[in-house]
This record gives C-alpha cells, sequence and structure tokens, in this order.
C-alpha cells in the first residue's frame, strides 16, 4: 500500500508539504515496499521498511519518516511538484 497523507492522496516525489504544521519542505524520496518498481534492496526499504524523505534546508536538512502513521499526521500537502530529477 502506498504512502498517503491523512486527506488520502498518495505521496509522490516533487510534492511540496507542510511538516508538523509549520515548516515547508520537499518529499524527495518515497521508498514502497509494496512498489513493484522499488528495489527491494534499497537501503531504505531494507532497513526501514520503506518510507518517506523530506528536504527542508531552513531547520535541519533531511529528515527519514518510516512509520506510515506518522508520516499521515506530520505532512500536510500543499502542491503538487516534479521531482528534482525531472525539473528543468
Amino acid at each position: 500500500m502506498p504512502f498517503k497523507y491523512q486527506s488520502g492522496e498518495e505521496i509522490k516525489p516533487g510534492d511540496r508539504v507542510l511538516l508538523y504544521g509549520t515548516l515547508s519542505g520537499e518529499i524527495t524520496l518515497v521508498a514502497d515496499p509494496d512498489d513493484p518498481l522499488s528495489d527491494p534492496h534499497d537501503w531504505y526499504i531494507e532497513v526501514q521498511g520503506g518510507g518517506v524523505m523530506i528536504a527542508e534546508p531552513k531547520e535541519f536538512g533531511y529528515l527519514f519518516l518510516h512509520d506510515k502513521q506518522s508520516i499521515a499526521e506530520s505532512l500536510v500537502l500543499v502542491a503538487r511538484g516534479k521531482p528534482r530529477s525531472e525539473a528543468g
């Protein structure tokens, strides 16, 4: 099952989000163990069981969340965007 926001929308790389209600960030990685295109040997899947990486450069840099409950509670989708590898 894909990682989702509390609203039910799927989390995707490039999404602009609010983290903990106040910090602006961007989803840079979604490591979903249920995605057939994901590498099961990816460290984020193998060690953490999957999760999402958020870039927030003003306060802390990068944060990896791996618990689906805390992901849904901590992130609010602000806008869809293109992943950095596709932008430009």
